[in-house]
């Protein structure tokens, strides 16, 4: 029974792990990435969709992103979404592609992302905290319970605290490789 708990927890805990690296690949660094325009959407036939849905998006170069629409009439309205995002990013077309530089990250741009993660990562820990007090309470209810005895419950709590360490410890790795990342010059 507790070892189901612990289990569960720590499941939870690895998915909110991935939900920050996914946050984190959506940063924008000096570097090109496909995984930036992942929350970028399009009005296209008359719904609004993810972009990936209705072009390839290709990285030929570390300064560039090719997006090719599969079907060329929606051209204009994925340069428009791109543009209306947030993203900073200034898409030219050709007629059949459309080409996004990126260009070098200036000082204070770098300092803003690297505050961006940073509330990432924060929210990732506050996310791990609650999955741990979420953990602690049913295991305590089953001592209440008269489920598993004291001493049990004890040691599941102490497992719990070490995936709970171990969680916030990758988040800070994490942090530390995207900060890195995003100062690169």
């Amino acid at each position: 029974m507790t070892s189901d708990i612990i289990k569960e927890a720590s499941e939870h805990m690895d998915k909110t792990h991935k939900a920050l690296l996914h946050e984190f690949a959506g940063v924008r660094t000096g570097r090109a990435s496909a995984a930036i325009f992942d929350k970028v959407t399009v009005e296209a036939y008359g719904s609004v969709m993810p972009l990936n849905q209705v072009a390839g998006i290709k990285s030929p170069e570390p300064q560039l992103i090719v997006i090719e629409p599969w079907d060329k009439s929606v051209i204009h309205a994925i340069e428009k979404a791109i543009q209306a995002s947030d993203l900073g990013l200034n898409p030219s077309n050709d007629g059949v592609v459309i080409r996004v530089p990126f260009p070098p990250l200036n000082e204070e741009r770098r300092k803003e992302l690297v505050k961006l993660c940073r509330g990432y990562a924060e929210e990732a820990r506050v996310g791990i905290r609650n999955i741990r007090r979420d953990a602690n309470h049913r295991l305590e209810k089953l001592e209440k319970d008269g489920q598993v005895s004291e001493d049990d419950l004890r040691r599941a709590e102490a497992e719990v605290q070490k995936a709970t360490d171990a969680h916030i410890k990758e988040i800070d790795e994490a942090l530390k490789r995207k900060e890195a990342e995003i100062m690169e010059v």
